[in-house]
Parts: C-alpha cells; structure tokens; sequence
C-alpha cells in the first residue's frame, strides 16, 4: 500500500480519482476508467472523507466530456504535444492513448509526480510520454516542451484555483511559444467562486478557489477563440443520458430553468 498524506488543493485530487472509480463500478459506467479503481485499491487513504459516492457521476460526465473534446482537438491538430496541466493522478493517458506520433507531458507538484511513478511505473517507459515534476506556474517548466508543433492543453479541476495573474501568464504564455494549439479545461463563473464552500470537496480540503469567468470570451483577449463550451446540463452526451439514474437525469433537466447555477461550471474549448 501506498501512503498518502496530502492536504489543500493537491488532496483534491484523491477525490476526482475516487469518484471516477466508483463510477467503473457500476453497471452502466459513463467514464469505466478502470485504472482509477485499480489505483485506489493500492493508496492508503480514506476516500470518503471528501466526497460522498453521489458526486461520482458528475465527475465521470466532466471527465469524459474532456476527454471528448481533447480526442477532438488531437485529431485536428496531428502529431501534437499534449500539456495534461494539473494532472493529479488523473489516468487521462490512458483513456485517450494518443498516437506514437503525439508527446504527452503530465505537469503536476513533485510528490504527485513520485506518487504516479510509484502507481504506473509503466508509464516511465512509453514512449513519448513524459511527467514534469513542478508547480503549473512555475512557467520554467515550458522550455522542457520543445515549440516546433501544435499543443493541445488540457487541464481538469486547475483554473479555479489559479490566480488572476497566474491565469493570465499561462494562457499568454502558451500562445506565445507555439505556433498553434487548442485548450480544453473546464472553468468556474465568478458566481461558483463565491459558493466555492458549498462544494464539501473544496470546503474540507480547506482549499481556495480564485479565478472565475462568467462570458468565455473574454478569454480573446489571451489570444484565443473560443470555438465552443458546454454548461453543467450538457456534460452528459445524448448516449450517455440513457445510462444516468433517474434522479441525476431530472436533476440536469432542471438546470435549464436555474440559468445561473447551470452555468456555474462549465467545459470551454478554444485555439489559437
């Protein structure tokens, strides 16, 4: 077993790991991220003490609708570096399995680095695949990624927590050392900063969210388009409704009459 003594916004991730777990185990899985329920059996932790097992689906529909679009920008963008920002112990690598052609770079703290080395240490030798042990926003990491090619960035559970400037400098930085690229990242409105303690997960991390945005496309004035988003209500695809509970399912039907809470989390897709 594998002990984990994490806290703040680097425990998060043990929660978005367990809930795409338990989301594998069940009969109609959206996400049947099998390695994620693989990996909690070997960490010591107590999973339940963030989230509670009803969260899992709407983890599941962020990550697969994610992963969607990432699948969508990789095939636009051929033989592309991927930035996983913020990668946590997310098996998104897996799910995807890009092209021999493609490089993928995981980008998260040290010790989230060592524990994915002790949880896939398969991972060391594929080829093309590389982790940088370092803080997204310590921008030094960028010049391990070579700029003679498209980028595809994907960042999951990361923006909220950024700062105005930090933001800021990633999106400007990006956009300024590759010739072309596309974002994929999921992002709060300012009105979801300021519930951010009615989310247990947030609240008894005892982490900080900082960086909301209520229109995307503000995010132009990075240098980037915005080429599509989709609210709370769309994360569950046409094909996957039919897997969805009856509750879950009313409960998405409902956010089309709570505008504001329906747009309190969202998936924006941009390029530049």
């Amino acid at each position: 077993m594998v002990r984990v003594q994490l806290s703040g916004t680097k425990e998060t991730m043990l929660a978005t790991l367990w809930g795409r777990a338990l989301d594998s185990r069940s009969a109609r899985p959206v996400l049947g991220d099998t390695a994620a329920d693989e990996a909690i059996g070997r960490l010591d932790y107590d999973f339940g003490k963030l989230m509670k097992p009803s969260m899992a689906l709407s983890v599941a529909l962020r990550a697969k609708s994610i992963d969607t679009w990432a699948r969508e920008a990789l095939a636009a963008n051929p033989g592309a570096s991927v930035l996983h920002l913020g990668c946590g112990l997310d098996t998104r690598v897996f799910r995807i399995d890009p092209p021999p052609d493609s490089r993928w770079f995981d980008v998260d703290f040290p010790e989230i680095a060592e524990l994915r080395h002790q949880l896939w240490p398969e991972l060391d030798e594929r080829e093309n695949y590389r982790v940088l042990a370092t803080s997204v926003t310590d921008w030094a990491w960028l010049e391990e990624v070579p700029a003679d090619r498209p980028v595809v960035v994907v960042a999951e559970g990361l923006t909220m927590y950024l700062r105005d400037a930090e933001a800021e400098g990633l999106f400007r930085r990006v956009v300024e050392r590759f010739p072309s690229g596309e974002f994929v990242f999921d992002i709060f409105s300012k009105l979801g900063i300021k519930a951010q303690k009615m989310n247990p997960v947030v609240r008894k991390s005892g982490s900080t969210l900082y960086w909301g945005l209520d229109d995307s496309r503000e995010l132009e004035k990075f240098g980037l388009e915005l080429v599509d988003e989709h609210f709370a209500q769309q994360f569950a695809s046409e094909e996957d409704l039919p897997k969805l509970p009856l509750v879950p399912r009313l409960q998405l039907a409902a956010l089309r009459w709570v505008p504001a809470v329906n747009r309190m989390g969202r998936i924006v897709r941009c390029r530049f």
